[in-house]
């Protein structure tokens, strides 16, 4: 935005530091001329024929006192301009900082020193605002990589597949269809998911009334023959607690849920349990799940889009695009909510969502 040029902040304090002390000499001297000089008598004998008359000291005051003006105006400009520059100081430290930060260069920090003051919670609370715009930047740069990483997968297995059935006129044109099909059924589950986590990023859905119980019968009810082909016992249990958010985004959460669970599981024997319930004024779903143990520092990066753990990754048909949890972190965070992952000591993982909750 351009601006019209104008006087700089220096200028201006520097001009109202001299103004003020002017305007203060200015009325000191009146204050003496006038209480002072109205009791010297205007005569040629002065007081008791000792001292000058009024005349003679108006004569000799009135050039002192201008002189004292004159004095009080430049030292005023002067001291003004330096104390002035003295107290901007940390202003212009603020305002080279943003503008580095503005140019791209989100790494670096003022780390102003001093006491606390306005000047220094100003370039404290900048400091922390480039601290997350640079890992919010970070944070897509890398999730923008891992989309394209992961969108490039399918397609370049499609161009390969393409071009060997140009080569091999005798190949089994069934078994390629078949691949090719399977491949972009996955391409547009990848894109479909990346659809739903931007709209739950942006929180722009309408919020109504929702009980998250029938929620998780819905998608129990859904996943139902996954788990009994996988040989999972699923259970719903809980009482009747109410939300405001999106439905379908609701529901979409507890079914991701719920199929990593059912997914990461047991081989054989496993079992899966929703449960819901009001808690404190929150409503709560937890979703626990039997399966291997989990390592404790691969349970904070589940949430991350595109991140499998090796103990997680799967080849078979439920392999997933490495974005289920983060689109159920985006659901929650899109709802006011708050989403704990908790390794179970058994084995497998308890899922525990917080919504605010509703009469």
């Amino acid at each position: 935005m351009r601006r019209r040029p104008g006087l700089s902040v220096r200028l201006k304090l520097t001009l109202s530091y001299a103004g003020f002390l002017a305007v203060a000499g200015a009325l000191l001297l009146a204050v003496v001329w006038g209480f002072l000089l109205r009791y010297v008598p205007d005569n040629s004998q002065g007081l008791l024929g000792i001292s000058p008359n009024r005349y003679l000291l108006e004569h000799t005051f009135a050039p002192a006192a201008a002189v004292a003006m004159a004095f009080l105006l430049v030292f005023g400009l002067v001291g003004g301009w330096i104390l002035a520059g003295r107290m901007l100081a940390p202003l212009t430290q603020i305002t080279a900082a943003a503008r580095t930060a503005g140019n791209g260069s989100l790494s670096h920090r003022i780390r102003m020193e001093g006491r606390q003051d306005e000047f220094r919670e100003l370039a404290d609370t900048f400091d922390t605002m480039l601290e997350q715009l640079e890992s919010h930047v970070a944070e897509q740069q890398r999730f923008a990589a891992n989309a394209s990483h992961e969108l490039r997968t399918p397609l370049a297995i499609s161009q390969t597949l393409l071009d060997v059935a140009r080569r091999d006129r005798t190949r089994d044109q069934d078994e390629l269809f078949e691949r090719l099909q399977a491949v972009n059924t996955r391409a547009i589950d990848l894109t479909e998911a990346l659809l739903l986590l931007s709209r739950s990023d942006r929180g722009n859905f309408t919020r109504e009334s929702v009980d998250l119980s029938l929620v998780a019968e819905e998608a129990a009810e859904t996943l139902l023959p996954l788990a009994e082909q996988r040989g999972i016992t699923l259970d719903v249990t809980g009482a009747a607690t109410r939300t405001s958010g999106s439905a379908e985004l609701l529901l979409r959460m507890v079914t991701n849920l719920v199929q990593n669970a059912i997914v990461h599981n047991l081989p054989v024997g496993g079992t899966v349990t929703v449960h819901t319930e009001a808690q404190g004024g929150a409503s709560v779903v937890r979703v626990a799940n039997t399966g291997h143990p989990l390592p404790p520092e691969l349970v904070p990066t589940l949430t991350e889009p595109f991140r499998r753990g090796t103990e997680r990754l799967r080849t078979d048909e439920h392999a997933g695009v490495g974005l289920g949890l983060a689109i159920v972190h985006s659901i929650v965070r899109a709802h006011d909510g708050t989403l704990g992952l908790v390794p179970r000591p058994a084995g497998g993982l308890l899922v525990t969502v917080r919504l605010p909750g509703t009469p």
